[in-house]
């Protein structure tokens, strides 16, 4: 049995986490002890396996419940084709912002006019919802591709020819 931190901790999440699982109904303590801990026994944890699993999917809390009744098996099915057909949509979202991406590099002039810098291109990935790692294959990929054009980019930016060099060499890894 593991206390709520001893879980966390184990699951590397916070417990703010397991509290919200627990409010949302998803996840319940085998029992309190006399001070109010809360633990957690092996069908709590393998409960949270699934919800951590799901959660990683993208599937939103409240339809997670239904996925761990095991009971609706149409519904599991149902609300699983549901989030793949977001995730393809969030696909070609994503492939209409790559779209935009080569746009912009068609058009030097824009580039030229130094409308986008380091700190401007890299905050538009993030608010695209690129982390580092996506950020590193976005830049692997282009280093591949095209490798000219992506020097031209990273020049356009303003970057300094020393560090266009780190970018490059850190896009083959």
């Amino acid at each position: 049995m593991l206390t709520i931190s001893q879980l966390a901790k184990h699951h590397k999440i916070s417990r703010t986490t397991i509290l919200y699982y627990e409010r949302s109904g998803l996840l319940v303590p085998r029992c309190r002890s006399e001070n109010g801990y809360r633990w957690y026994g092996e069908n709590e944890i393998k409960r949270l396996e699934s919800i951590l699993a799901y959660r990683s999917f993208g599937v939103s809390v409240s339809h997670i419940a239904s996925l761990l009744d095991r009971d609706s098996q149409a519904t599991q099915e149902q609300i699983l084709r549901e989030q793949f057909n977001a995730l393809e949509d969030e696909i070609q979202m994503l492939r209409q912002q790559q779209k935009a991406i080569v746009m912009l590099l068609e058009q030097p002039t824009l580039l030229e006019q130094n409308m986008v810098t380091k700190e401007r291109w890299t905050d538009i990935m993030k608010a695209a919802g690129f982390n580092e790692q996506d950020m590193h294959n976005w830049h692997k990929q282009f280093e591949k591709m095209e490798p000219d054009a992506h020097q031209e980019f990273l020049e356009s930016l303003g970057i300094d020819a020393e560090e266009i060099v780190k970018i490059r060499h850190w896009s083959k890894k």
